[in-house]
This record gives C-alpha cells, sequence and structure tokens, in this order.
C-alpha cells in the first residue's frame, strides 16, 4: 500500500462490527494508513481489523462514538499527522471516496471537510429525521449546514486539538464539531457522497437521540457567537 497522503490519517471508531470492518480497512488502506478504535466490542471487532492491516486502539469499556473519535485524534497528533479522515466502520462509507476528501483538503486546507449525503436516498424516517435536523441546526447556527450528522469527514489538526476538552459522548460530539468549527472561524466545506443503507441494524434510539440532539442545537445556539476559547 501506497498511501496518498502519509501525513492524513483514516480514523474508524468501531463497535460490535466484525462481519464489516475487514472490508472497510481494506478500502481504506488503498488510500491511507489506517487507525480503528475498538470501542468496547464483545466481538472479534479488534483482531479483525488488525488482521486487515489496520493499527488498532482499544477502549474498555464501551464509551461511546464522541470518545473513541477523541481518543484517535489523540493517537493521531502523537503520531504527527496533519489531519484525520474519519468514516464509519459498517460500510455505510465508501472508502473509494476518500480522494474527494484529499482534494478538498490540498485544495484550501479546511478544518473541516464533511460527506453530504443525498437524502433522497434515505429510508422514510432516516429521511425526514434527518431533514428536521438539518433545518433545526442551520438555524442554530444562522447559516446553512447541508448534513450535520455524516460521519464521513476529515478534520485538520487544529480542530482536533479544539475538541480535546469536549465531554460528549455519542453522536452528538459531531454536531459540537461544526459549532466549534464554525465559532472559532474556522474553514468549512462539503463533497458530495453515496447514500448507502444496506439492511444493517440501526443503533439509534429516537427519543433519546432527538432528546440529545435538540440540547446540542440549543447550546449552538447560545454559543456559536461567543468569543473563541
Amino acid at each position: 500500500m501506497t498511501p496518498a497522503d502519509p501525513r492524513v490519517l483514516a480514523l474508524i471508531p468501531a463497535h460490535d462490527e466484525g462481519p464489516r470492518i475487514e472490508a472497510v480497512v481494506r478500502g481504506a488502506r488503498r488510500q491511507l494508513p489506517v487507525l480503528v478504535v475498538d470501542d468496547g466490542s464483545t466481538d472479534d471487532t479488534g483482531a479483525r481489523a488488525e488482521g486487515a492491516g489496520a493499527a488498532v486502539l482499544v477502549q474498555r469499556p464501551n464509551r461511546g462514538k464522541g470518545e473513541a473519535l477523541r481518543a484517535g485524534f489523540r493517537w493521531a497528533i502523537a503520531s504527527g499527522y496533519e489531519a484525520v479522515l474519519t468514516l464509519d466502520g459498517d460500510g455505510q462509507h465508501d472508502p473509494a471516496e476518500i480522494p474527494s476528501f484529499l482534494a478538498a483538503y490540498r485544495a484550501g486546507a479546511p478544518d473541516l471537510v464533511i460527506g453530504r449525503r443525498d437524502f433522497a436516498r434515505m429510508p422514510l424516517t432516516r429521511r425526514l429525521a434527518n431533514s428536521a435536523s438539518q433545518r433545526v441546526f442551520s438555524w442554530a447556527v444562522g447559516r446553512s449546514i447541508p448534513d450535520n450528522q455524516s460521519g464521513y469527514r476529515l478534520l485538520g489538526r487544529r480542530l482536533m486539538e479544539a475538541l480535546d476538552d469536549s465531554r460528549e459522548a455519542g453522536f452528538e460530539f459531531e454536531v459540537e464539531m461544526i459549532t466549534t468549527c464554525i465559532r472559532r472561524g474556522y474553514r468549512l466545506t462539503w463533497v458530495p457522497i453515496r447514500t448507502i443503507y444496506g439492511g444493517e441494524p440501526s443503533h439509534i434510539e429516537p427519543v433519546r437521540h432527538v432528546s440529545h440532539f435538540l440540547r446540542v442545537a440549543w447550546q449552538a445556539r447560545r454559543t456559536v457567537h461567543l468569543p473563541p476559547d
């Protein structure tokens, strides 16, 4: 494998993704070195990821996606990487699209590049949920945010450092990531990505998801115009 850019790391947070993780790792390794953060899996996720060629960081017990990502950010910074590209371990993000993120990064060195999904290609319930959250969060931060919950992203080093003291454990961390980027005046852009759903079970708990999203959206509304820390 010859990485397209050895200073960018593919970071995959994973919890019980044993049946899917190998294909994701192999696809990402065609472009970049890979780190998998095994977030308290009870299956062989870590072993399969390592067998496919990834470095593996294990955290026990399960601490949530936000903490898994921050652990990966710290590992990347300590290892000298200037950026990380995050993708999920369940196969919903096509590693073949990594060059689109790298091209956007090289074109202007944005601090955050987000993969923008086509909501029309989602199952109905997810389409409605994502469309509603898009409107609410755009209102909260005072600008159009086409997709606030896509986990396919590229982050620069200074944004990773700015997020180190976050306490958000789950998907809320990825929403907070956008708020932090805007509040600090960092550069934010999007690239279109495929919208893939293969019938895998959802980890979303609807009531909890909505209540937590509204909390971080309201927090964004209150803080986005405050001076940076």
